[in-house]
């Protein structure tokens, strides 16, 4: 072989062929290095994120009217901190106060449990002497020693006039109209008879009334009479139980109407 086509051969041709593709790529895509780390690759799309964000960030104008509003809401902010500080004071002083009652309340009921009871025995003494003071004073005094013979006289006359009033004063006595139906065994029973016996039936406070006779059935008639009481004298259980005691005419008792008067 001759020495001429020795300088026109490649030995290591893969890396020419390398070198020749980088050439035609572009310097950028030469200094593109990722495939050969990875992590040369996140850094460099780390710094691209951050050189995007503050260009954003540059970007941002704020006009007027959003400042004044911005403005407004600190000093609005700047207000209820300052209320909120206030409220908080006023509650730790409320709680301080509320405190130092809980403490005065405990050392009394410490004092009450047995270190004052020797005191509230001896405070008793005096009271006790006070109110025997008060029982040897007579503020009033006996009506014995105050009355003379005049005032006498005329506390007689009030008290006798007083009665007398009282004694004249119609007292109202209470009063009750009962009609009381009376049934016979049968209608052989003489009704006239019967009403007669019971009419005999008397008691301070009884008055009898009218009386009719009223049809049942099957020819059979009952007793309706009438009466007026005292209900302070004479009780109507009383009453029915004298009427059914006569047992030879009367069946039943009932009572048909009970009136107040």
């Amino acid at each position: 072989m001759k020495v001429e086509a020795l300088d026109k051969f490649w030995a290591d041709k893969s890396r020419y062929d390398l070198a020749e593709k980088r050439f035609y790529e572009g310097p950028q895509k030469v200094t593109d290095r990722s495939h050969y780390s990875p992590l040369v690759s996140e850094i460099a799309k780390a710094r691209e994120h951050i050189q995007n964000s503050l260009e954003k960030i540059d970007g941002v104008t704020l006009d007027d009217g959003s400042k004044s509003e911005l403005a407004k809401r600190l000093s609005q902010l700047e207000g209820e901190n300052k209320e909120l500080k206030s409220q908080v004071s006023s509650l730790s002083q409320l709680l301080n106060a509320v405190v130092k009652r809980l403490d005065t309340v405990e050392a009394q009921l410490k004092l009450t449990n047995g270190v004052s009871k020797q005191p509230e025995s001896e405070a008793k003494k005096p009271e006790a002497s006070e109110k025997d003071d008060d029982d040897d004073v007579d503020l009033f005094g006996s009506e014995s020693e105050e009355e003379d013979g005049e005032a006498a006289r005329i506390r007689e006359e009030r008290l006798a006039a007083y009665a007398a009033k009282k004694a004249k004063k119609v007292q109202i006595i209470a009063k009750s109209n009962i009609i009381l139906d009376v049934k016979p065994w049968d209608d052989e029973t003489d009704l006239k008879v019967m009403e007669t016996e019971i009419r005999k039936i008397t008691q301070d406070g009884l008055l009898w009334g009218a009386s009719k006779f009223v049809p049942v059935a099957f020819g059979i008639q009952k007793l309706s009479i009438s009466c007026v009481v005292e209900d302070d004298k004479v009780s109507i259980d009383w009453l029915t139980e004298e009427i059914e005691k006569l047992e030879d005419f009367v069946q039943s008792v009932d009572i048909a109407a009970f009136n107040k008067i």
